[in-house]
C-alpha cells in the first residue's frame, strides 16, 4: 500500500474524473504529483453519473471540451489503457417548444462551425433513432452521432492506473484536513496521513471543493443538488443502436444500459444539500414523464437505482483556472451535469496551466472572478 510522501510537486484533491485526469496527465508530463481521496475511487459524483459523453452544447468552450474528450474516449483504450465500454449512438435532443428549436438551432450552427457534426432533424428521423418515442407535440430534434456514454467507473480507474505506471501515488480513504500557506503562497497539506509539502495543490473535490477552497481563503459559488437514476430490468428487442435521448422541456432522457435502460430527470423541486437518500416520489414523477414521451419504457421493471450529486454553479458552467489570491492553487469544479464527459479535457487543461504553457483553448472566460465582474457564460444545453 502507497505511504504519503513527505513531498510533491502537485497535491490533486479529489478521486472522481476530474482528479484522476490531472493526476495522470501531470504524471505522464514528468511531474511528480500525489492524488488524494478521501473515500474509493469514483466513489463521489462520477460514479453515480449517467455516463454521457457529448459535443452536444450551446457554449463553444464546452463544445471544444467535450470534442478533446470524445477524442481521448475513442482511444482510451491505448492511453491510458483501459475498456472504458464506450457506446456512440449518438444523442437525441427532442424538441417540443418553438424556442427551443430556434436554440439548438443556433447551437448546431456553431457546434457545425467547430467541427462537431450535429444536425436538427424531424420527428420522424427523431422516431427512427429513438423508436420508443411518442411523437405527439414534438415540433423537431436535434442530433450529435459521435456522441454517446460510457463506464464512468471505468474512466477513472483508467486514469489512476495510467497516473501511477507513469509514478503518481494515488492514496484512497486520506481525508485533507487543512492547507497551509505563507507570504501568498501554499507550503503544505495536511491530511488524515500526515502532511504532504507542496507548492501547487488543484482542487477537483466536485460538490465538496468549496471546503477544500475555503482553506485558502477562495469563496467557490458551487451548490450541491440530488439527482436520482435507475436501471431497468432487461427489455426485449431492445434497440442495438438506441440513441441517448433527451425530452429537453422535462429533462426526462434515457440510454441503453446492458440489457435494460438507464433512465433519469433533473427534478428541479429538490432542495439543496449533500442529502443522497432515495426520494419516494422520484419513481412516480418519472412514470409520469416517461408516459408522455416514451410509454413503452414503462413495461420494463426497474432492477436497480441510486442517487448522485449535481455540483451547480450561477451560471450551469464549469469553474476553472488559477486562483491569484494564493499562488498555484487550481480549482475545477461546478461542472453543473457535464463534469465527467469533460474530464479528458480538463486534465489536460490543469497540466498545461500547471506548467505555464497555453491550454489547447483559452479557459479564461470560466475562473470564479467572472460572477464577482458580472461576465456570466450561461450554458442552456443542460440536462
Amino acid at each position: 500500500m502507497s505511504r504519503l510522501p513527505e513531498h510533491a510537486d502537485v497535491v490533486v484533491i479529489g478521486g472522481g474524473v476530474m482528479g484522476a485526469s490531472a493526476a495522470f496527465h501531470l504524471a505522464e508530463a514528468g511531474v511528480e504529483v500525489v492524488l488524494l481521496e478521501r473515500a474509493d475511487l469514483a466513489a463521489g459524483s462520477t460514479v453515480k453519473a449517467a455516463g454521457g459523453v457529448r459535443a452536444n452544447f450551446s457554449d463553444a468552450l464546452n463544445i471544444e471540451m467535450g470534442r478533446r474528450s470524445l477524442d481521448a474516449f475513442e482511444h482510451f483504450g491505448e492511453r491510458p489503457g483501459q475498456d472504458i465500454d464506450l457506446h456512440q449512438p449518438g444523442y437525441l435532443f427532442v424538441l417540443t417548444r418553438p424556442q427551443d428549436v430556434l436554440l439548438f438551432e443556433e447551437s448546431v450552427r456553431l457546434q457545425n462551425q467547430l467541427g462537431v457534426a450535429s444536425r436538427m432533424l424531424t420527428p420522424a428521423e427523431a422516431l427512427a433513432l429513438s423508436p420508443y418515442l411518442n411523437l405527439d407535440g414534438v415540433l423537431a430534434a436535434a442530433y450529435s452521432p459521435r456522441d454517446g456514454h460510457c463506464s464512468p467507473e471505468s474512466v477513472v480507474l483508467g486514469y489512476a492506473g495510467g497516473a501511477r505506471r507513469h509514478g503518481a501515488t494515488v492514496l484512497t480513504h486520506t481525508e485533507v484536513l487543512g492547507i497551509t500557506s505563507a507570504d501568498g503562497t501554499i507550503r503544505s497539506v495536511q491530511t488524515s496521513a500526515g502532511s504532504i509539502s507542496t507548492n501547487a495543490v488543484m482542487d477537483c473535490a466536485g460538490a465538496w471543493s468549496p471546503s477544500i477552497a475555503a482553506m485558502v481563503g477562495l469563496d467557490l459559488p458551487v451548490t450541491p443538488y440530488k439527482r436520482e437514476i435507475v436501471v431497468t430490468e432487461p427489455m426485449p428487442q431492445l434497440p442495438e443502436n438506441l440513441a441517448f435521448t433527451i425530452d429537453y422541456a422535462t429533462s426526462f432522457y434515457y440510454h441503453r444500459e446492458g440489457a435494460g435502460l438507464l433512465m433519469g430527470f433533473s427534478d428541479q423541486s429538490v432542495p439543496a444539500g449533500f442529502d443522497l437518500g432515495r426520494d419516494e416520489q422520484f419513481l412516480e414523477r418519472l412514470a409520469e414523464l416517461a408516459e408522455q414521451r416514451a410509454p413503452a419504457v414503462l413495461e420494463a421493471g426497474v432492477r436497480t437505482g441510486w442517487a448522485g450529486l449535481y455540483e451547480v454553479t450561477p451560471d450551469h458552467n464549469a469553474l476553472l483556472g488559477e486562483w491569484q489570491g494564493v499562488s498555484r492553487f487550481f480549482y475545477a469544479t461546478g461542472f453543473s451535469g457535464h463534469g465527467f464527459l469533460q474530464g479528458p479535457a480538463v486534465g489536460e487543461i490543469l497540466r498545461d496551466q500547471y506548467l505555464n504553457r497555453q491550454p489547447f483553448i483559452d479557459v479564461s472566460p470560466l475562473r470564479v472572478e467572472r460572477f464577482a465582474e458580472g461576465n456570466l457564460r450561461p450554458e442552456r444545453n443542460i440536462v
